[in-house]
């Protein structure tokens, strides 16, 4: 397999701040790699664990919530439930053996599309610099055959 790798991204958006950011990017026409897939939600208070295992399992590389910033949630405790989840799934990758940055809680603003693209930006590097998902077996045995033998004892 010659093919570069290429991190898939998903963003779990909600539709009042964050989902609003995303489209102000859009529409200030911003730069943020085209391997993000957005899921909009009426409130990230929606997302379950389960939904986002569901992502890994798809073969997300990388996964990211994005609600409104504390204080400012439209349903007044959702992005705190969810900010909980994340951190309890962070745990839970741990202990499975993946890496818990692979998951990520960030507020965004309706306002804030230069963040949204930043943020965006920087989950897709993340994902780049731990490699594929592991469920994604046959991308990651490419990848690691690929990497340099820094590390490796001869």
């Amino acid at each position: 397999m010659n093919q570069e790798y290429s991190p898939k991204v998903v963003g779990f958006l909600c539709r009042w701040c964050s989902y609003t950011g995303a489209d102000l990017a859009g529409a200030m026409r911003l730069q943020y790699p085209p391997n993000i897939r957005i899921i909009m939600v009426p409130c990230t208070g929606r997302v379950d664990i389960l939904h986002l295992l569901q992502a890994f399992e798809a073969g997300a590389d990388a996964v990211f919530v994005s609600g409104c910033h504390e204080g400012d949630c439209h349903y007044v405790r959702g992005n705190l439930h969810a900010r909980k989840r994340v951190e309890r799934l962070k745990k839970i990758l741990q202990e499975v053996g993946l890496e818990p940055e692979r998951v990520e809680m960030v507020h965004v603003a309706a306002s804030e599309g230069p963040q949204f693209a930043a943020i965006c930006r920087e989950m897709t590097e993340r994902a780049y610099r731990l490699g594929p998902n592991p469920v994604r077996r046959e991308v990651r045995a490419a990848w690691l055959a690929q990497r340099p033998a820094a590390g490796k004892a001869a």
